[in-house]
């Protein structure tokens, strides 16, 4: 048994959508920090790069900015990712997007913005490289793809975002029927769900005076997530360690999930 390089990814090809900020770029991160070659990408081209420049100090990072929202987003970030790599042995697909409403004012067009970032773009995107995933397909090393859903996938929560509830709920069960389909290939396909972490998503709340305490209340294990929860929930997943799980959603949420 080889203990010293289990959870190892060293030299490994990512790429991680919505890496530029919050769970992405924590993600990214541990995976530069453990010696990946990663490429972040985001709608926002010159934070994109300000990022890439600043984990680029700490190992291998690029940015390739696209708007994974649009068809031809996805295909031009496929594109960059196929110019510069002939396989890609991590696929993080993090990009996201949210809406709050209230029930009866809840527009249509949150459901096509949040579907589209949400649901749609890891479905197509992953499909985009899947000769890059197959490439470095092997039984004893599978490919990698990670979904990021949401404990908001699970259990109903406690805001009004009708679309992203429930196209993180979508994309665990896509996580599934990926994971079945493309087992054969020797491709796994998984989905964090985290609860609370500091983000942009979450910075109404946290950043409000008493906001950390008041969320870090209802978390069983009394805090929010940290960049070690996620990115060590990654490396698992991207390494030896975690490479026979495949089809599982495992929530990254301190217990949230346990209270139905």
């Amino acid at each position: 048994m080889d203990i010293e390089n289990l959870f190892s990814v060293k030299d490994k090809v990512a790429v991680v959508t919505g890496g530029s900020r919050g769970i992405g770029r924590m993600i990214a991160e541990g995976l530069v920090r453990s010696g990946a070659k990663v490429y972040i990408s985001s709608r926002k081209a010159q934070v994109c790069e300000q990022v890439a420049e600043e984990l680029s100090a700490l190992g291998f990072c690029v940015a390739l900015p696209a708007d994974l929202s649009t068809v031809e987003g996805v295909q031009d970030l496929a594109q960059a990712v196929k110019a510069r790599e002939d396989q890609v042995d991590i696929l993080v697909n993090n990009a996201g997007a949210t809406w709050g409403a209230p029930l009866l004012e809840y527009p249509d067009e949150a459901w096509d913005k949040v579907l589209a970032t949400n649901l749609k773009a890891v479905f197509s995107l992953t499909t985009e490289l899947m000769p890059l995933l197959k490439k470095s397909a092997r039984s004893d090393d599978p490919a990698r793809v990670i979904n990021i859903g949401s404990v908001d996938g699970i259990r109903v929560p406690e805001t009004e975002n009708y679309a992203y509830s429930a196209s993180k709920a979508a994309v665990h069960m896509l996580t599934r029927q990926l994971a079945h389909r493309l087992a054969s290939s020797h491709i796994t396909v998984n989905a964090i769900a985290p609860g609370p972490f500091p983000s942009k998503m979450m910075a109404f709340i946290l950043d409000a005076e008493g906001g950390e305490d008041m969320v870090s209340s209802g978390v069983p294990l009394a805090r929010i997530g940290t960049p070690e929860d996620v990115a060590g929930t990654v490396l698992y997943l991207s390494s030896r360690a975690g490479s026979y799980v495949t089809g599982s959603i495992i929530a990254v949420d301190g217990g949230i999930s346990t209270h139905g």
